[in-house]
């Protein structure tokens, strides 16, 4: 089981960066309104995606927005990240298959809170950028290191 480690306040710079990448698949997209409720054919029918302007599925645009979250949980800060808020822009349509990469950058810290402002792009494999904005979050205060036991997580 993969073990991840967090990145305290403390340990944050202007200009810190992690990137982070995912290919777009049709089962992502069903997972994903399955989670969420959304299941609009545009996202899930590529039959009915076909006769729109996009001739496909297309991913929703938090599709997009929980890859920033992962990256976030995940790598900078990591884990024990509480997520404040955030502002997107979905400049492009991402695509079953894409290869997406997602980059943060650390873009103003806020001592006092312990309050992170990261800047988030997210390309496709053209070099596109298909997502931009922003994250605020609260870092980590304590160095952690944890096991990552995707099976662990109870059902219900």
């Amino acid at each position: 089981m993969p073990r991840i480690q967090n990145h305290t306040f403390d340990e944050l710079s202007i200009g810190q960066q992690v990137e982070r990448s995912h290919t777009v698949t049709l089962g992502d997209l069903q997972r994903f309104a399955d989670a969420s409720g959304d299941y609009n054919p545009l996202h899930t029918d590529p039959e009915y995606a076909a006769s729109t302007p996009f001739g496909g599925c297309i991913a929703h645009g938090m599709f997009s927005g929980g890859l920033i979250s992962a990256t976030l949980a995940m790598q900078l800060p990591g884990p024990g990240t509480v997520y404040l808020g955030q502002s997107l822009s979905f400049r492009q349509p991402v695509r079953v298959g894409d290869t997406l990469t997602v980059t943060l950058t650390v873009s103003a810290l806020e001592p006092r809170r312990q309050r992170v402002t990261l800047d988030c792009t997210v390309v496709n494999q053209a070099g596109r950028k298909v997502v931009t904005g922003s994250a605020e979050v609260i870092a980590p205060a304590e160095r952690e290191t944890v096991t990552v036991e995707r099976d662990a997580i109870p059902a219900g």
